[in-house]
């Protein structure tokens, strides 16, 4: 399995990113736009760089023109796609089957919606997509998922339906467990809950279901 992971430009705990990129050891590393701040100030080389750039400093830019080995797409700031649907589109070009997103979180909740809504892009195209920071992970399913409660990511598993109605949800093992329940896009029933057995299993018969795993 290929992995990709893309830097991108919201909030981003360089501990935290520095010790991930470390874990996983990615085949394709992505800068978009502001992203490659961050790569410049911790000497880490991507594989490819892209974005309008126009959030990144010019400083970080100039620096990694001095690699021709690294390719550099840049596009027009007046455009239908954000750097990081770009940056995503590129890692599935180059053949990534699991792409984590880092540093798409943050202040500007706009791109957090946006970059929640490019994991229903990935999950079409049959890739995993995973958006990542020091407190959630967040991914979307339209297949039954278990999460072993040594490997869940903090105490708390929030399930929404996305994009409709996601059909006979079952949970087991949960705090709050569910059995064959239709549920609908604008219910927030799924906050909140928490694994108590040594799996948390999810199952449904239809539909996508967002999973966010938080942290306190």
């Amino acid at each position: 399995m290929k992995t990709a992971v893309i830097i991108s430009g919201g909030s981003l705990d360089p501990d935290f990113a520095l010790a991930f990129l470390r874990e996983e050891k990615p085949e394709l590393l992505i800068g978009a736009d502001r992203g490659i701040c961050f790569l410049k100030e911790k000497e880490i080389h991507p594989t490819h760089i892209v974005g309008d750039f126009d959030s990144a400093s010019g400083e970080a830019l100039e620096y990694f023109k001095q690699f021709p080995e690294i390719p550099i797409r840049t596009f027009n700031p007046v455009k239908d796609f954000t750097d990081t649907s770009i940056a995503m589109e590129l890692a599935m070009e180059e053949g990534a089957d699991r792409i984590y997103i880092l540093g798409g979180t943050g202040t500007r909740l706009d791109h957090v919606v946006a970059n929640i809504k490019l994991l229903s892009h990935a999950l079409e195209r049959k890739k995993e997509c995973i958006l990542m920071d020091a407190h959630n992970r967040i991914r979307l399913i339209d297949q039954p998922l278990t999460i072993e409660k040594k490997k869940q990511y903090g105490k708390y598993v929030s399930l929404f339906a996305f994009g409709g109605q996601v059909k006979g949800l079952t949970l087991r093992g949960f705090f709050y467990p569910l059995t064959e329940y239709d549920m609908e896009a604008e219910n927030p029933l799924g906050v909140s809950n928490e694994i108590t057995a040594e799996n948390g299993d999810i199952s449904f018969s239809s539909g996508k279901l967002l999973v966010m795993e938080s942290k306190d």
